[in-house]
C-alpha cells in the first residue's frame, strides 16, 4: 500500500510540474519566437529535474517496502 501510494504521489506531483513547465514554455515562445532555442535548454532541464521526483519517490517507496 505504501509503496503504490509514495510512486503514486510522486508521479501526480511530476505530472503537474511537467505540466506546467511545457505549458509556460509555449507561452513563452507565443510572446517571443525568437527566443525558443534559448528557453528549450531551460524546459528540458527543468523536465528531468522534475522527473527525478517520480525516481526519488519510487526508490524511498522500494527502501520502505523492503527495510520495514
Amino acid at each position: 500500500m505504501g509503496l503504490a501510494l509514495g510512486v503514486g504521489l510522486g508521479a501526480l506531483g511530476a505530472g503537474v510540474g511537467i505540466g506546467n513547465i511545457f505549458g509556460s514554455m509555449i507561452q513563452s515562445v507565443a510572446r517571443q519566437p525568437e527566443l525558443r532555442g534559448e528557453l528549450q535548454g531551460i524546459q528540458w532541464l527543468g523536465f528531468a529535474l522534475t522527473e527525478a521526483v517520480v525516481f526519488y519517490g519510487l526508490l524511498g517507496s522500494i527502501l520502505a517496502y523492503v527495510l520495514v
